[in-house]
């Protein structure tokens, strides 16, 4: 992997690396909206709301269009997309994967204990 590449990758996974910043790009996901809209759907102060936007349009993941007075965030592009539905389905099956792990190993317990 080229360094400037490597650079810039490490960039946008520190960014989804905030739990607040994936819930504005999860909301993003469907449909662009606005910072009241944002504000409104996640409980979050306006001011924190710009904040997290600002580095989000920093790092590119996110563009702003203005329609009359009102500006609307969305997602950069698709690529962004692709990697924040990649990333919920390894989460998805890593919990799955935990899940099932556990249950055998309840399992194995449970008849170890029955043959003592």
């Amino acid at each position: 992997m080229k360094k400037d590449v490597q650079h810039e990758l490490s960039i946008i996974f520190k960014l989804l690396g905030s739990e607040r910043r994936l819930a504005i790009l999860a909301l993003l996901r469907d449909k662009p909206c606005s910072v009241s809209e944002i504000v409104d759907q996640l409980s979050m102060e306006q001011s924190a709301v710009s904040h997290q936007l600002q580095m989000l349009r920093e790092a590119q993941v996110v563009t702003v269009e203005k329609v009359g007075r009102s500006v609307y965030y969305q997602l950069n592009d698709s690529h962004i997309l692709t990697l924040l539905n990649n990333a919920e389905h390894h989460v998805d099956h890593v919990l799955r994967q935990m899940s099932h792990e556990e249950a055998v190993a309840g399992k194995q317990a449970e008849s170890q204990e029955k043959h003592q």
